[in-house]
């Protein structure tokens, strides 16, 4: 039996909104439902082809009753544009019928706790404790509602919302420095009422700061400093680590590659004036920087196997004489063309005889010959 009653209302409910679908296109009347607070239902509508004209509304909560007439209407300019109704049950269908004068122009059958509409909060009270705040308020005497809370301060764009399943809702991480405006609302739950309802009237503002009621709050026209959101913290951290973690990778890189592969000097710090002078050529460098000079040839002197150029030995000073040069020159020339040996010279007492191309040296301990 519940079953076939069930079937019932829900081919009623469907017959009325095709019913009324077809009546908006061709007759032109709009029509709105709102069900405050399951007590009385509001019915207006909109005669958009005849404005100027009294529509009569007619209705009914069961099938089989005849239809009666709105008693109390909702004047537009000196036209009927609505009834008010008092439901009896918040599971009743409305059947209803917009006629001009006998003419039905509308009629359609709907379930009213599709369009309920709850009433505002009542008796909201704010209780502070520290950075919080709990707004209660008494909570209506049926079900499947929300109760909502908004604030927001002079430094926020938006509202800032919070809901619960009743009328105490606790806001916290709240600046008790700053000045707080709140409001509260109702709203049906859409599983329980279904998508058309309405949520009830914003309840009136009321401003707080430190725990003591405003007025009002300044206007300020500051912008808010944007947060940094933990996902940007997060990695920009994790960057500064991989570039960290890489710096001392090359660091540690450049470290082993010079331990295995050593620097070579730069020639030029170590062997001054071979390139700026001598563009990289070692003899004229070394002959340059070491002390040795070339003598004239000795004039006719050409021994065997081509020109012989003579050297000049320069013995260092001592601590008891100075330095003195031995010069060897020829006196006579052989008939063949060779150069004559120079007369042997008794050594020296306490110096060492070196004989080196034919010349005989005496060198002592503070010498050196320099070639």
């Amino acid at each position: 039996m519940a079953r076939l009653v069930l079937l019932w209302g829900a081919a009623v409910f469907l017959l009325g909104s095709w019913m009324a679908l077809g009546q908006v296109a061709t007759g032109g009347v709009q029509i709105q439902i709102i069900y405050f607070n399951l007590e009385t239902v509001q019915v207006t509508w909109n005669a958009s082809h005849d404005p100027r004209s009294n529509l009569s509304f007619h209705y009914k909560f069961h099938r089989d009753e005849a239809y009666d007439q709105c008693s109390v209407y909702i004047l537009q300019e000196g036209h009927t544009s609505g009834c008010l109704l008092d439901a009896e049950q918040q599971d009743d269908i409305l059947h209803f019928s917009i006629r001009n004068g006998t003419h039905p122009v509308f009629t359609a059958s709907r379930w009213i706790f599709y369009y309920l509409k709850p009433s505002s909060p009542k008796q909201v009270s704010f209780s502070w404790h520290q950075d919080a705040v709990t707004v209660t308020c008494s909570d209506l005497s049926y079900r499947g509602l929300l109760y909502e809370v908004q604030y927001r301060s002079p430094f926020d764009t938006e509202w800032q919302s919070k809901q619960e399943n009743t009328c105490n809702v606790t806001i916290e991480d709240l600046d008790a420095e700053k000045c707080y405006a709140f409001r509260a609302r109702v709203k049906a739950v859409e599983d329980v009422y279904g998508p058309d309802t309405y949520p009830s009237d914003w309840s009136e503002v009321t401003c707080w700061q430190r725990g003591e009621t405003r007025d009002s709050c300044p206007e300020t026209h500051m912008t808010p400093k944007p947060k940094l959101s933990k996902f940007i913290l997060v990695s920009s951290l994790a960057i500064l680590l991989m570039v960290s973690l890489l710096l001392l990778s090359l660091r540690k890189l450049w470290r082993v590659k010079k331990f295995l592969m050593p620097s070579v000097p730069d020639p030029k710090s170590t062997f001054p004036g071979l390139f700026e002078i001598h563009q990289g050529n070692f003899q004229e460098w070394i002959t340059d920087t070491q002390n040795v000079a070339h003598l004239h040839k000795m004039a006719g002197a050409e021994p065997e196997g081509g020109p012989e150029e003579s050297l000049v030995v320069q013995l260092a000073k001592t601590e008891a004489e100075s330095p003195r040069t031995l010069d060897p020159r020829t006196e006579d020339k052989e008939t063949s063309g060779g150069s004559l040996p120079l007369p042997h010279q008794p050594p020296l007492q306490g110096g060492d005889v070196v004989t080196l191309g034919g010349f005989t040296f005496v060198m002592n301990d503070g010498s050196y010959v320099a070639l």
